[in-house]
């Protein structure tokens, strides 16, 4: 499933996901399941004949990024494997990030995160004006929503309705996910 909420020139993308890394860091072994969660730079389309026709709609490279993850082997609703990704190199996220707090209380870590789109850019190396200028105010509006679907898709997820694994025999390497 994959909720967007998109402002001006930027937007924030949330998806379940179930991830196997062929080749993961010390102590990350094993499936992972949960959500994740993407600020991006959106873009609008040119109308592509008349006033009436749909607007192509660009989500756009990643900003920065929160993984609330989970062991599957461990025990449901953990989030032992929650961290962030604060900047990216063009497509490719920086080594994960277990910041003090996240795992902790999730939903709150990745509202306060959010409510600061200034000192999010920045700590992504970004600078603020390729945020439209409203983008920083709407989101921090957005934020209760943006929160209850991320909310939903961890209660998903927790009932065994989303993050599933591919269907058919162990795998050694997946994604199953939107982002």
């Amino acid at each position: 499933m994959l909720y967007a909420f998109g402002f001006e020139r930027i937007g924030v993308v949330a998806s379940d996901l179930y991830f196997v890394d062929p080749d993961p860091i010390p102590g990350q072994e094993g499936a992972e399941r949960g959500v994740r969660l993407e600020v991006r730079l959106f873009r609008r389309g040119p109308l592509q004949g008349t006033i009436y026709d749909a607007r192509p709609i660009h989500v756009d490279r990643p900003v920065w990024r929160a993984d609330l993850l989970e062991s599957v082997a461990g025990p449901a609703g953990s989030l032992d494997r929650a961290h962030h990704h604060p900047r990216f190199k063009g497509w490719n996220p920086g080594h994960r990030v277990f910041a003090e707090g996240l795992s902790e209380a999730p939903l709150e870590w990745v509202a306060e995160r959010l409510s600061d789109l200034d000192g999010l850019l920045a700590e992504a190396g970004m600078a603020a004006d390729e945020a439209g200028p409203d983008d920083a105010a709407e989101l921090r509006k957005a934020v209760p929503d943006v929160m209850a679907a991320v909310r939903r898709l961890l209660d998903g997820v927790a009932k065994g309705e989303l993050a599933r694994p591919p269907s058919g025999e162990p795998v050694t390497e997946a994604r199953v996910s939107w982002l």
